[in-house]
C-alpha cells in the first residue's frame, strides 16, 4: 500500500463498526488504508448476552476478537474524543498517554448508543447494567450469591430481600435478561434445601403500557402472558422513583427491598457525537441521507444507533435501532463507500423489516416473522438458529454450538465465581453500542 492511498477511519466497535469494516476489508485490496478506532479489542454479540449470563454459553464465546476477524485493518484500542470533519481529523485517546490526531479521507462514524441513566436516587450505587459481557458475568455471580445468602441467613427480611429481583425496562434487553435469569434461578432451587421456586420474586418495571415495542402488539401480549404465567410480576405504566439502600419505590406506590436491581431501560446516542462538527437531529443522532452519507458531506458516513437513517419503507420515519438494520446498513454503507472510491454510483438504503425474535428462557420464546407469529419451542429454536448464523467467524459458531450441545447433555452449571466487590465494580460502566438486537432478516 502506498502512502498516497486514501485513508478510511472507522470509529466505533459495535455491530455497525465491525460489519462495515469486514465488508470494506473484503472489497478493498490496495485502494485504501483502513483504520478502526474503538476502546475495546472485541465486539460483544449482544443477542447472546442473556445466555452468557445464565451459563448456557461461555462468556468468552459471545465476543468477537477484532484483530482476528480484521487482519487487513489497523485496530487502534483507543477512545475517539473529537471529530473535526472540517479538518478531516479524529482525536483519539489511548488508555494511557497523551491523545493525538488521525487524519482521514473518509470517516465512518458508528459509535452507537449508550444507556440512559435517569437521576433516580440510589440507582448508580445499586443498579446493575446489562450491556457488556463483564456485566453479564457479574450479574450471574450476583444472582447466584443471593440464592446462597437466602439459604444461609436466619433473618427473614434479609432472606426476602435476597430473593427479590427487579428488572427495569421492557425492551429486548430487559425481557431476555429477565426470562433467562428467572429460568436459571428456578432450576437452581433444586440444589438448595430451603429455597423453593415459590420463594423467588421477580418483577419487571416498564414505563409504558406494553413490552417488546419492536414486535407486534399480539406478540408482546403473548410474551407478557408467558411471563405472568411463570409468576413474574409485571408493572406496566410504572417507573422507579428511588432505589436508595436497595429500597425500591415505584410510582404506583409500591415499596419493597430488592437484593438485585437490573437496569436496561432506555438508550440515547453516544455523547461523543456532541464533540463533532457534524449535523445532529433533535435526538442527538447524526443526520444522514438515504445513501448513508452524513448530510452536507461527501466523505463522512454513519449508520446504526447513532444515525438518523431515513426509512424508505415508512416515509417520514427513521429506521429502528435493531441489529437487523445495523448489520444491513453497515454492509450497504461499505458498498457505497467503495463505489465512491471507484467512481461508481451509490444506492439508497431500503430494507423492509422482516420481523423479530426474543428468547424468554430455556425452550421458551416469541417471534414474528413476515407476519407469522411463533411462541414456545419453535420461537426459541428460531432465535438460536438465526443468531448462530449471524455471529461472525466459524470459530465462534462452533464454540457456541458446542456449548449448547454440552448444555443439552448436562444440567446447568450454577457455580458463582467472584465476590461482591467484582459485582459492584462491574455495575459502574454502561457505555456500550447498539442494544435492541433481537431481529431477523
Amino acid at each position: 500500500m502506498t502512502s498516497t492511498s486514501p485513508r478510511i477511519v472507522i470509529v466505533g466497535g459495535g455491530f455497525t463498526g465491525l460489519f462495515s469494516a469486514r465488508q470494506l476489508q473484503r472489497r478493498i485490496r490496495h485502494e485504501a488504508e483502513l483504520l478502526f478506532v474503538t476502546p475495546r479489542n472485541f465486539m460483544t454479540y449482544q443477542p447472546f448476552l442473556a445466555e452468557a449470563a445464565t451459563g448456557a454459553i461461555e462468556p468468552r464465546h459471545v465476543v468477537v476478537p477484532l484483530r482476528r476477524v480484521l487482519p487487513r485493518v489497523e485496530v487502534l484500542s483507543a477512545r475517539a474524543t473529537r471529530v473535526a470533519h472540517r479538518d478531516h481529523r479524529v482525536t483519539v485517546q489511548p488508555s494511557e498517554g497523551p491523545s493525538y490526531d488521525i487524519s482521514y479521507d473518509h470517516l465512518v462514524l458508528a459509535v452507537g448508543a449508550v444507556t440512559r441513566l435517569p437521576p433516580v436516587p440510589g440507582l448508580e450505587e445499586c443498579g446493575i447494567g446489562f450491556k457488556r459481557v463483564e456485566e453479564a458475568i457479574a450479574l450471574r455471580n450476583h444472582v447466584l450469591s443471593r440464592l446462597d445468602l437466602a439459604e444461609t441467613t436466619r433473618d427473614a427480611e434479609v432472606r426476602r430481600c435476597a430473593l427479590t429481583f427487579v428488572v427495569v425496562g421492557g425492551g429486548f434487553a430487559g425481557i431476555e435478561a429477565l426470562g433467562e435469569l428467572e429460568d436459571m434461578t428456578r432450576s437452581a432451587c433444586r440444589y438448595y434445601r430451603h429455597v423453593r421456586p415459590a420463594d423467588l420474586r421477580w418483577m419487571l418495571v416498564e414505563l409504558t403500557g406494553r413490552i417488546l415495542h419492536e414486535v407486534g402488539e399480539d406478540v408482546g401480549r403473548r410474551a407478557a402472558a408467558e411471563l405472568s404465567r411463570r409468576g413474574i410480576d409485571l408493572r406496566l405504566n410504572t417507573r422507579v422513583e428511588s432505589a436508595v439502600d436497595r429500597r425500591i419505590r415505584l410510582s404506583d406506590g409500591t415499596e419493597l427491598n430488592a437484593g438485585t436491581l437490573v437496569w436496561t431501560a432506555g438508550v440515547h446516542p453516544h455523547p461523543m457525537l456532541r464533540s463533532t462538527d457534524l449535523p445532529l437531529d433533535e435526538k442527538g443522532r447524526v443526520r444522514v441521507g438515504t445513501d448513508l452519507r452524513v448530510v452536507g458531506t461527501d466523505d463522512a458516513w454513519s449508520a446504526g444507533d447513532c444515525a438518523a437513517v431515513p426509512d424508505l419503507t415508512n416515509r417520514g420515519l427513521t429506521t429502528p435501532p435493531t441489529a437487523q438494520h445495523a448489520i444491513r446498513q453497515a454492509r450497504h454503507l461499505a458498498d457505497n463507500l467503495v463505489a465512491v472510491l471507484r467512481g461508481e454510483s451509490v444506492r439508497p438504503y431500503a430494507h423492509r423489516y422482516a420481523g423479530s425474535i426474543a428468547s424468554l428462557g430455556l425452550h421458551k420464546g416469541v417471534a414474528e416473522l413476515y407476519g407469522i407469529q411463533l411462541h414456545g419451542l419453535p420461537a426459541w429454536v428460531l432465535h438460536r438458529t438465526y443468531h448462530l448464523t449471524q455471529i461472525p467467524t466459524i470459530n465462534r459458531k462452533v464454540r457456541i454450538g458446542s456449548d449448547w450441545a454440552l448444555a443439552a447433555l448436562f444440567r446447568r452449571d450454577l457455580v458463582s465465581l467472584g465476590g461482591e466487590r467484582e459485582t459492584s465494580d462491574s455495575s459502574e460502566g454502561t457505555d456500550v453500542g447498539p442494544r435492541e438486537h433481537a431481529a431477523v432478516h
